[in-house]
Formats: structure tokens, sequence, C-alpha cells
């Protein structure tokens, strides 16, 4: 299908609407009355935009409740006050909804892709992915945001006349395009169509999603509220679970030394050698507050300025752009690369977090295995289709089944079908 027969086909769906009430917004923002439309087309709703649909039937859907017991960065933790992938994209989804506001975008759509990025992440964080990856390298390998769109498109069953959630296509391209465009000669791209992975370059051919250009700015807001979001609740995390000290994110990232000293002298009660265990507490967090707010107000500042370079008339423009519209400045961007490597050193391969990884990466391949010999002890209707399939096949019901586990789940069934004891609890 070509973009050409998108537009009019989401021209005609939206052009009689009601108009439900929004907040103003920028001509640069991807306008619902504008929309693409979906694969399949629906009757419109009297009191809902398209996307505000589509954040709906997210919230809804099984694989977003399962993130509340998917990992952040400790695996299957047993503190209660940690960040698991649904408190950390409620967290993404308010920051992007802030600046989503201030930019004049549509709000629905961005809070939809703050929610949705992490859909397609299996149990054990990253090292669930890359304990995946490599035992589907044999079969095209696994991507989360290619198992995301999968989720959304085939995976998810709650309609009778469609597979997945019948999103539009402005959500579909921000969920996959968000860090920006998929073909090509830039970070991250691959070099042309063949290269996709499977879900996302099947799909492409159905509802053409003009991989080689970057997405709207409702997506981009997503993207980079996801690093902010994760860069300071992990190390507010890792400093409540005192895998460092304050001391030690300070010198390692100056800044964070600077929005510690503006906290404790605007506050000099919460001295961190009192004897009250929570003024440290409260210490931390209105340092973590100023440096988000910070990292916002940078953001939002860059992305004004390149609005005005750029002058933008329809989102179009945006997407046409060389250059993604929403960034940091060049110094913001120094600041985040130096907390972002002292947290991969000393947080996301610290000892206790490190021997946790090595044995979720056991069990997510004890399961693969597993239930590549034995895809009879899948549940129905996966056992009867994986059964009968050839192993490409096979391993891709596999990988979807052990995708879409929670961490805890997936432990009980290494322990109940392998005798794997995960040691993770």
């Amino acid at each position: 299908m070509s973009r050409s027969d998108l537009v009019a086909r989401g021209a005609a769906s939206t052009a009689s609407q009601p108009g439900p009430l929004s907040p103003p917004r920028a001509a640069y923002a991807t306008l619902w009355e504008q929309s693409r439309g979906r694969l399949h087309p629906e009757a419109d709703s009297p009191s809902r935009t398209p996307f505000q649909r589509d954040r709906d039937r997210l919230i809804h859907c099984t694989a977003f409740r399962r993130l509340m017991h998917k990992t952040q960065v400790f695996v299957s933790p047993t503190q209660d006050h940690v960040r698991t992938r649904l408190t950390h994209s409620l967290e993404v989804a308010q920051i992007a909804r802030s600046m989503a506001r201030t930019l004049g975008l549509d709000e629905d759509l961005t809070e939809f892709l703050a929610l949705g990025h992490d859909i397609g992440h299996p149990p054990f964080g990253h090292t669930g992915e890359e304990a995946l990856d490599a035992v589907m390298a044999p079969y095209g390998g696994y991507d989360h945001n290619d198992q995301a769109l999968r989720v959304v498109t085939k995976l998810e069953h709650r309609y009778p006349d469609f597979e997945g959630l019948n999103l539009t296509w402005e959500s579909l391209e921000g969920l996959v395009k968000h860090n920006g465009p998929l073909i090509g000669d830039r970070p991250k791209a691959f070099p042309d169509e063949s290269a996709l992975p499977r879900t996302i370059r099947a799909y492409n051919r159905r509802h053409d999603l003009d991989l080689t250009r970057f997405a709207g700015m409702e997506a981009q807001v997503a993207a980079i509220s996801d690093d902010i979001a994760y860069n300071h609740h992990d190390l507010d995390d890792g400093l409540r679970a005192r895998l460092f000290s304050i001391s030690e994110a300070s010198e390692a990232a100056p800044h964070v030394g600077a929005a510690f000293r503006r906290a404790a002298d605007a506050h000099p009660q919460l001295d961190v050698g009192g004897r009250l265990a929570h003024r440290r507490e409260i210490l931390i967090s209105e340092a973590v507050r100023s440096l988000i707010g910070d990292m916002v107000g940078d953001v939002l500042a860059e992305t004004k300025r390149r609005l005005a370079a750029l002058r933008p008339q329809t989102v179009d423009d945006i997407r046409g752009a060389d250059a993604p519209v929403v960034a940091f400045s060049k110094d913001m961007a120094v600041k985040e690369h130096a907390l972002k490597a002292f947290l991969f050193r000393r947080m996301y391969r610290n000892d206790l977090v490190n021997g946790k990884r090595r044995r979720g990466r056991q069990v997510v391949r004890a399961l693969f295995k597993h239930y590549m010999m034995r895809p009879d002890e899948l549940p129905p209707p996966r056992a009867a289709t994986a059964s009968a399939s050839d192993e490409a096949d096979r391993a891709v019901l596999v990988s979807d089944y052990i995708a879409g586990m929670t961490d805890r789940f997936a432990m009980r069934e290494a322990e109940l079908h392998t005798g794997l004891k995960s040691g993770l609890v």
C-alpha cells in the first residue's frame, strides 16, 4: 500500500470526526485529524481521538500489565521501591507528556509512545534480550523494538476481526522509529529493507511505515524522555541500594555533585551525616528532581532553537529533517554521557547485579532449549502449532512465549521444566 493511499484513507476516515476536546497543537505536531488510519478500517469514536484510543488499547492489553513484573535493572527485585518496567514507563510518560504540552504536540500520542516503548522487552532486562538474541541468532535474532511491533500487531488477541491492537499508522511509526530512521546510513539504521528484523520487514510491506525518515516529534520526545528517566531514576535506585555513594557519583559526573550541593545549600537540615536516615533519602530525591528538571529544560530550549532554524510547517517537515528536532544541547549531551558511563560501570556492571544477570541468562537459555525439544509443553494453542512447525517457525513461537514472560514466571518455569534453580530471589 503506497503512502499516498494511506494519506487518502486517513483523510477520509477522520474528516467527519466531531473533534474531542484537546489542548491546542502546533502546526508541526502530529494531527489526529490527518491520521493515515489503521490497517483494518474501524468506525470513529465520538468521544476519543484515534491516538487516545491507541493509548487506551495499550493500557488494557496483557503485555502492558506484565511490565509490572519485568526487570528494569534489578532482576526480580525483592525491594518494593526499586523500578520495574511498568513504573519506569509511567515515569517516562510523565516527563514526555509535560514536554509535549510545552511544545504544542499531541499529548495522547506522546503518552502512548512513552508507555509502550518497552512493551517488547523480555524478562531479565537487557540480559534477557541478549540471551534471546543469542539463541535466536540462527533464526534471525531478537530485537525488542521488532518484538514491540509483533506484540501490538499480532500477539495480542482482544478483537474478533483482527490480530493485535490495530493501532494507527502514526502510533506504529513512532513505536519502531522513535530512535530514528531504520533504513539508511544513520547510526543504528539498517542498510536496506532486506536487513530489517522480521516483523518490521513483513509489516512494512503491508503498511508502509516510511522507514527512511524520522518519526514525528511525539516519538522523539518519548525517546529522549526515556533517556532522562532511566539515567536519573537508575541513579536514584543505585544510591538507595548503596551500590555507590553520593560522593562517588558526584566525582564521576560533576553536574550531579552540583545538584547535591544546591539541594544541601537550600535545605541545610538535610545533613547526610545526621542521625535520621530519611534525611539522606530526601536529599537524594531533591537532587534527582533538580537533575531531571535541568535536563528537561535543556531539551526544551535546544528543541525550540532547532524549530526556529527549521521553521517546520507540518509534521512532514519534521520527518524530512536531516537530524532529530528534539535533542540535548552539546553541553548537556556531555553531562548525560558522563552520568551514563558512571552508571554503566558502577550499577549495570555491579557484582551484585552481574551475578543475577548471569542467572537470568541461564534461565532464558534453558527455557529456549527445553521448549525447542518439547514444544508440546507450550501452552495451547502454541503447543499444537509449534509441534507441527519447522525448526525456524518453532523457534519464533518459543521466543514469543519466553519474551512475554515476567521475571518470576520465567524462574518458576525454568525450575519446573529444567530443574534449574534460578537463585534470583
